[in-house]
């Protein structure tokens, strides 16, 4: 599908050619903006599954083009279980984007993992239930693997980059990925803490999984708002209080941001654009023709 024109502040109009980007941010609770972009233009892009959560952002960072997007939408509109997230991840596709960074909001399952500092997961376990968390189907199986759920590239330069703007930060730990949007029982904080999760969020696994269906890299910076509702002193978890601290956090969120698009090298040597390689398991001449089309932005080189 086209990415629709939309005017820029100048009133010239936004070519798709020109809206091209290799870095795409996602935005989550307290991030609806990224400060820093140069020339920012608002784009609507189509995607075969609807809309993104928000108009994208495009422009200049550190010299590279970046893409963002809002996950909840601005002013927090969106429920994690109501994002649409094949649209988020396919839009991103469109536009060009080989990498995705992503920003979260989580609570800490662990003492030492304390509220204000930042966790760089290298691990999820998904715990979602009403989630749509594939692209494929209607005709098409794809199976891919998943053992390794961020990309360590970006992961190492997303750590990096929170050392450099002395923002304490944990450069592994495993993200459990709930329902919600309720907050976590005590008797499931408690769960998590014995099976040895690091900190618990609601929409990391599932962007995971489609940007690794998509061939895109992925990663995410967890910022730490709480320590969920096990600890003798965060027994009552509210949302007032996480959007407070992340408020406070968020200069800290921008920064790393930047320092991690800048220090970020052009070529990938990761394998996250070669995942559907082997992954791909109908013969492509069985594949519908509208699955084939639906899909055209992920299957291309492989059709």
């Amino acid at each position: 599908m086209a990415v629709a024109k939309r005017k820029s502040s100048s009133g010239s109009k936004q070519s798709r050619t020109a809206s091209q980007a290799s870095i795409g941010i996602i935005g989550g609770s307290g991030l609806y903006s990224m400060a820093g972009l140069t020339s920012p233009r608002e784009i609507k892009v189509k995607t075969p599954f609807g809309d993104p959560s928000e108009v994208i952002v495009l422009g200049t960072l550190e010299g590279k083009r970046v893409a963002f997007l809002a996950r909840h939408g601005r002013g927090h509109r969106i429920l994690p279980g109501e994002i649409n997230y094949r649209a988020n991840i396919y839009a991103m596709k469109l536009l060009g984007v080989e990498r995705i960074i992503s920003v979260s909001a989580v609570g800490s399952l662990q003492e030492e993992l304390r509220p204000g500092e930042f966790l760089v997961p290298d691990q999820f376990v998904d715990r979602t239930r009403q989630r749509v968390s594939t692209f494929f189907g209607e005709g098409l199986v794809a199976h891919v693997s998943f053992a390794h759920p961020t990309c360590a590239q970006v992961s190492a330069a997303m750590a990096d980059a929170s050392v450099h703007c002395g923002v304490k930060v944990h450069r592994r730990g495993t993200y459990i990925c709930m329902e919600g949007p309720q907050f976590s029982t005590l008797a499931e904080a408690n769960m998590h803490r014995q099976l040895h999760f690091e900190v618990v969020g609601m929409t990391n696994a599932t962007e995971a999984k489609l940007a690794r269906e998509a061939e895109l890299c992925y990663s995410t910076i967890a910022m730490i708002t709480d320590y969920d509702c096990w600890h003798p002193e965060h027994e009552s978890v509210t949302a007032a209080q996480i959007i407070a601290l992340l408020n406070q956090n968020a200069e800290n969120a921008q920064r790393v941001l930047r320092e991690a698009v800048r220090a970020l090298p052009a070529d990938r040597s990761c394998k996250c654009g070669a995942a559907l390689q082997h992954a791909l398991v109908t013969d492509m001449k069985l594949v519908p023709p509208a699955t084939k089309r639906r899909l055209a932005a992920i299957l291309a080189k492989y059709i």
